[in-house]
């Protein structure tokens, strides 16, 4: 059968530097607006009551340090699992962490995570949501002062407690899973072991959501206010592909170098997120993280996965990794007065959209090539069709201009080969799998083929 191809407008409508995907998925949109600044802000203020989250305070006591937290963090999701029908499990992630700079003894320390079993035996994808649950002072050392860590980062951790809440209600054909780490600013420890776990057991992560610090809204130094915009890091060049020259050689002769899989996971956040939270602005930031810091998503990145991090776009460094004190005037320390829970909101409804598109969607196009055989001025693209989880109704071809940052033309195609008027020296290509209902995988770059 000859292959059908549309140009679908209706989807995507640029808007100056801004997208916006008009199609949304009303169950998916019902689940966005359930998201509460109320309960956020509860949350927050309940993770700071425990005075320390420290990684090495105390854990045994019922009130205060880490382990209350902890077994606090766990009680809750449990509580919502209770609305799940069975489908969302929780469980500590144990390990001990050895002595190290920062960990000055062996610890036994302990990662929450709630995992919601996706419906379709089939499917083996799991998309994973996180914040650190972790606080500190200005001495990284030093677990036993009063260290809130509301924006740094219980606003991280809410937004994954406050999304198990809203979705263990609801099913999908993909697991999602709702974690919270310790050891955050102690070096990644709790997000490491989860991720060489995940590798070791063979979890198809096919996407991480990193949440930290991403309650604020006054950039004290600049005097800059904004509420709508949130940061979306996402490395160039894989961090496993950095060592392998081979790969590192294709990327530069493909121009390839800013399509790698967490890139295209950002784009498709800013679409998503845009598509069904209002007065939102999600940005690209073309880094792995920021100058001198680093998130449990590297620890996902170091094994191979695709994830990124969500931070707002005006940190306030007088609240970050501070001594509650007041100075020449200024207040510092992480206090939850401070974190503007209507921007946690959008920034969890974000989170949401996202997880709840993909997760509904069929898996990626396999093995997506560019042929090359000949020259000529068209582009052929083939593919293969999902190995894991329902079968897709289409696919969408993606295009767009070698300078572009967004993808520009979406074509909707029904077969596993497509040939475009257009040339594959002058622009970029993806290709996803979509449902009948509009719910669209990760893109896929190509590789050539011939």
């Amino acid at each position: 059968m000859k292959n059908l191809i549309f140009f679908i407008p209706i989807f995507l409508i640029l808007q100056g530097n801004a997208q916006t995907t008009i199609k949304q998925d009303p169950a998916i949109k019902q689940m966005v607006d359930e998201v509460s600044f109320k309960n956020i802000e509860a949350i927050v203020r309940k993770l700071v009551s425990f005075k320390s989250r420290h990684t090495l305070s105390d854990t045994t006591s019922t009130t205060e340090g880490s382990g209350a937290a902890r077994n606090w963090i766990k009680s809750e999701y449990e509580r919502y699992a209770k609305e799940s029908g069975g489908r969302m499990t929780v469980q500590f992630d144990t390990f001990t962490q050895p002595k190290s700079e920062r960990v000055d003894k062996a610890v036994h320390l302990k990662n929450v995570l709630a995992i919601l079993k996706g419906t379709d035996p089939k499917d083996t994808r799991v998309y994973i949501v996180s914040g650190h649950y972790d606080s500190r002072v200005t001495d990284v050392m030093n677990p036993n002062a009063v260290e809130p860590g509301a924006n740094d980062d219980a606003s991280g951790t809410a937004v994954s407690m406050e999304l198990a809440r809203v979705m263990a209600k609801s099913s999908f054909p993909a697991t999602i899973i709702f974690m919270s780490v310790v050891g955050e600013e102690q070096g990644l420890y709790g997000s490491t072991n989860v991720a060489k776990r995940a590798k070791a057991e063979n979890w198809n992560v096919d996407a991480m959501l990193n949440n930290d610090i991403v309650g604020n809204t006054h950039g004290m130094e600049t005097d800059l206010k904004d509420n709508r915009s949130v940061r979306v890091f996402s490395e160039g060049v894989p961090s496993v592909a950095a060592g392998n020259q081979k790969d590192v050689a294709s990327l530069i002769a493909l121009g390839g170098e800013n399509d790698s899989p967490s890139r295209e996971l950002a784009r498709y956040v800013k679409e998503t997120g845009e598509r069904y939270v209002d007065q939102l602005d999600v940005k690209l930031i073309y880094r792995r993280d920021r100058y001198l810091r680093g998130g449990d998503h590297v620890s996902f990145l170091l094994q191979g996965f695709t994830a990124v991090r969500f931070t707002e776009m005006n940190e306030d460094f007088t609240r970050q990794h501070q001594d509650i004190r007041a100075e020449n005037g200024i207040d510092y320390g992480d206090l939850p007065d401070f974190v503007d829970y209507n921007y946690v909101q959008k920034v969890a409804r974000m989170n949401l959209s996202v997880l709840a598109n993909l997760a509904s969607a069929p898996a990626e196009p396999q093995n997506v090539g560019m042929v090359t055989s000949g020259l000529t001025n068209k582009t052929t693209l083939k593919w293969e069709a999902p190995k894991t989880g329902k079968k897709p109704a289409g696919y969408y071809v993606l295009m767009r201009e070698t300078i572009s940052p967004f993808w520009e033309k979406k074509y909707f195609v029904t077969d596993i080969t497509t040939t475009l008027a257009y040339s594959k020296d002058n622009y970029l290509f993806a290709v996803q799998s979509v449902d009948a209902d509009g719910h669209e995988s990760l893109p896929v770059f190509p590789k050539p083929v011939r």
